[in-house]
């Protein structure tokens, strides 16, 4: 078994939506996925221990989930990078990152979208439909961007994204009884 990058998309769609209930439907529609795809994802991901079933439903695993995110998510899903194109900010170009590090002369990331509000450096999103999903959900947007900083970016802008990583997939594992 291997893994897939849309399983961490699909991870970070389950830390977004927090405690609230989830079909394999809703979220193939707002990850603008299959269905057959997310539940492949969602069995991989429980296969990896990056999953667990709690009251019959798939929620990440936050401790398994932080590490590989931490220290193995910039080896497995190296991100392309292209041509300066329009596109959605992303990485140290998008919030919540924007707003604590001073910008440099490189061309921000971004992914590839003709509607997007930004021009910059191509670069891959986790999955084709990222950037569809990302503007539907802010909160799913703002971890995809995090995981971008981490999967492409310098030591400054991993390390910054490695603490707000953490402190979102914290309050997750806290849901219990609050919200994320």
């Amino acid at each position: 078994m291997l893994l897939k990058p849309q399983d961490i998309f699909v991870l970070l769609k389950l830390v977004a939506i927090g405690n609230d209930d989830w079909s394999y439907n809703r979220l193939s529609l707002s990850l603008h996925m299959s269905s057959s795809e997310v539940h492949a994802a969602v069995k991989r991901a429980l296969t990896a221990r990056l999953a667990t079933l709690r009251d019959d439903r798939a929620h990440a695993n936050v401790r398994n989930l932080k590490e590989f995110l931490l220290h193995g998510i910039q080896y497995t899903f190296i991100p392309e990078r292209g041509e300066l194109t329009r596109g959605i900010p992303t990485g140290f170009s998008a919030q919540p990152l924007a707003g604590m590090l001073v910008s440099s002369d490189e061309p921000p990331p971004v992914w590839p979208d003709p509607d997007g509000n930004l021009r910059g450096q191509a670069f891959s999103p986790l999955y084709k439909s990222v950037p569809k999903a990302a503007r539907e959900d802010v909160k799913l947007y703002e971890l995809l961007a995090l995981v971008d900083a981490l999967r492409g970016g310098y030591a400054r802008e991993r390390s910054i994204a490695a603490a707000e990583i953490k402190k979102r997939l914290d309050r997750y594992g806290a849901i219990g009884e609050s919200e994320y």
